[in-house]
């Protein structure tokens, strides 16, 4: 029989989820502050704030899994570390108790040595900044006594994907023919993963126990250049492919001395100086699940921006 599953927060993450779950024949509890999630008959949207641990135990009450995909209020250590890990131990305390495993979308923030390639099996112990804070993350979910899952992806692309490498910075200017403009090189490879595809995996892993307690891949194609994946958003558009222009390294760094969301940037700018590559093969076997093809993840994501371009403003 379907078993409730709980969606904690609704991005662009979160939302998938809900949605694939409901296509499932789920019932699915999404809860996020503002009470937001997708209209469906078996979602049912709640506004709890999860880092408030004496909330959670009614919430979870019969909960089978839960995906917890809540990101911190800003992009910055500081944030991070002041919401993530508490929210992170209320969600794993609560999940406990109802004899849920928890599920996470996990960045690639906390590998340390992310060159040649970044396998299931790599290393995990990057330090300082908020790298330090996935690895902590990580090191506490291994520690807990709730069983969990930790699905990492790399920069993600597709449907609601809106503050993203490939998101409104590129998508909307590719449709629009104007320049787009990267971080660091156009001409590296990197590792882009579609966000249906992330989803996909944490809900069969979620569903095998047999994987939980260790950290997976979502299934991500080959790698492709920023401006190669310019190119395939052009050719699912029916456009001519923009010009490619590049926001460099030392640029980004010298205005972040002043600037304190482009420090931020500046920390990942590795991910774009050099080749950054993600490995899914060993999870996909685990799951018997594939990506999508990179044709059809930009149709589908394509899609989604036109109509939401044509989408009227709010009043």
């Amino acid at each position: 029989m379907p078993q409730l599953q709980i969606v904690t927060g609704a991005g662009p993450v979160g939302w998938t989820i809900a949605e694939q779950l409901a296509a499932q024949g789920h019932p699915v509890r999404v809860l996020t502050r503002s009470g937001s999630g997708p209209d469906h008959p078996l979602v049912e949207r709640r506004a709890v704030d999860v880092s408030r641990a004496e909330l959670l135990e009614t919430e979870f009450e019969n909960a089978a899994a839960v995906f917890h995909c809540i990101h911190g209020s800003a992009y910055s250590a500081r944030a991070w570390r002041a919401e993530l890990p508490a929210a992170e131990q209320a969600v794993l305390g609560a999940a406990g108790a109802a004899g849920a495993v928890v599920v996470f979308p996990e960045s690639l923030y906390a590998y340390d040595h992310p060159q040649p390639a970044m396998a299931e099996n790599s290393s995990r112990s990057a330090a300082g900044g908020k790298r330090g804070i996935r690895t902590q993350l990580l090191k506490a979910r291994e520690a807990s006594r709730t069983p969990t899952v930790s699905v990492a992806a790399s920069d993600f692309f597709g449907p609601r994907v809106r503050n993203a490498h490939a998101g409104e910075r590129m998508v909307p200017a590719v449709l629009a023919g104007r320049t787009v403009r990267v971080m660091g090189r156009p001409d590296v490879a990197h590792s882009f993963t579609y966000v249906p595809d992330l989803a996909a995996a944490m809900i069969r892993a979620a569903q095998q126990p047999e994987v939980w307690n260790s950290v997976l891949h979502a299934p991500t194609g080959p790698a492709v250049t920023q401006e190669g994946l310019v190119r395939v958003f052009a050719d699912a558009a029916g456009v001519e492919a923009p010009r490619v222009g590049s926001l460099p390294g030392w640029l980004i760094r010298a205005l972040g001395i002043a600037l304190p969301g482009l420090r931020e940037l500046a920390e990942t700018l590795y991910q774009f100086e050099e080749p950054f590559v993600l490995e899914s093969g060993r999870t996909q076997e685990l799951l018997g699940l594939t990506p999508t093809p990179l044709g059809d993840a930009a149709a589908g994501t394509v899609k989604w921006w036109r109509a939401e371009l044509r989408r009227p403003a709010a009043a």
